[in-house]
């Protein structure tokens, strides 16, 4: 059997791209891969994020938006930055953590009618989805 291997997310604030990065990854793997996801900050959950998921057919709205923590960098084999704050702020990783990062916009900065700021939301989702399925695929 293979070894458990844990995938960590880490944006901002873990209330949107790391949210729904998360979300899709538990939807997409198998037991041998356990999902977090943290923030340098946490700053609540998003209620458009939890909203453009369930479209989708992912629920997340029980998912904990959390702080970074050194025990949860420690156990992480990967590590998946979503935005570039947290990409220039994550404490120095561990040797030994495979590092990707992916520099999505922030949807929760989208600005103009509701209609146009769920679109941009509905757009980032679509890109995470596509990027954990590729990433999910890979750690197979």
């Amino acid at each position: 059997m293979p070894e458990r291997k844990t995938l960590l997310f880490l944006c901002t604030g873990n209330s949107c791209r790391s949210q729904m990065a998360e979300g899709y990854a538990r939807a997409m793997a198998d037991d041998d891969l356990e999902v977090l996801s943290a923030g340098i900050e946490a700053h609540g959950k998003n209620p458009r994020a939890i909203a453009v998921m369930a479209e989708d057919g992912v629920d997340i709205a029980e998912q904990a938006s959390t702080r970074l923590t050194d025990e949860m960098l420690a156990r992480a084999d990967v590590l998946v930055t979503v935005c570039g704050h947290a990409d220039e702020h994550c404490p120095v990783v561990p040797v030994g953590i495979e590092k990707h990062h992916w520099p999505l916009p922030d949807p929760a900065k989208a600005r103009g009618t509701e209609d146009e700021i769920m679109a941009e939301f509905r757009t980032v989702r679509d890109d995470i989805k596509r990027r954990v399925a590729d990433l999910v695929a890979a750690l197979k």
